[in-house]
């Protein structure tokens, strides 16, 4: 379904692209200087024409539908593009699955970082963090990791955890091959006020 649906928004983007392109091109045509290097066969618009006469334009102003009409359509295709680009975005965002080695099983990126969160926070001497699994291309995946340490902990002594649970988060996403990236920051020491 989703790469019959890639194929329709690829051909539908195809076709306007196209269409405009020809249309930019026919109109380009009608300049003498470029209309001379064009070949014998090619359909250029006569000397002096353009592309709605304005007699035609007064009368379709005239009627009482005209503008409504446009304003209706210019507002519609608005609001369709508008939502399509977000259901796009959402859909990139949220919809791809990663294939597991286990036939028919998949697992989403949203799944891998929030159990790869939990299993950082259980690191002792990690107050916070979040953990983020980002697909790549072929099979690939970064996971990048912000951890917020405890005051006064060590990097040295939270780095050798970190380092083998993103071991374990490469040995659980086979076949994928994880890149990952720590950063390390501190919480800040809260100093007692005196009134």
């Amino acid at each position: 379904m989703r790469s019959i649906r890639t194929a329709v928004d690829r051909a539908a983007l195809g076709a306007v692209g196209v269409a405009l392109l020809l249309g930019g091109v026919w109109l380009a045509a009608g300049d003498r200087a470029l209309a001379q290097r064009l070949p014998a066969w090619w359909p250029a618009p006569a000397a002096g024409t353009v592309l709605l006469d304005g007699d035609r334009l007064a009368r379709w102003r005239g009627a009482g539908w005209w503008t409504p009409a446009v304003m209706a359509a210019a507002i519609g295709l608005t609001v369709l593009f508008a939502w399509l680009s977000l259901a796009r975005l959402r859909r990139a965002g949220t919809g791809r699955r990663l294939a597991l080695p286990a036939p028919g099983c998949t697992v989403r990126p949203q799944a891998l970082s929030a159990a790869l969160t939990e299993r950082v926070l259980a690191v002792p001497g990690v107050v916070g963090g979040r953990a983020r699994v980002t697909p790549r291309r072929g099979r690939r995946l970064e996971a990048d990791l912000r951890v917020r340490l405890a005051p006064d902990t060590p990097p040295g002594a939270v780095l050798p955890a970190l380092r083998a649970v993103a071991a374990e988060a490469g040995r659980a996403a086979e076949p994928y091959t994880v890149h990952t990236r720590i950063r390390l920051s501190a919480a800040a020491h809260r100093m007692p006020h005196v009134r």
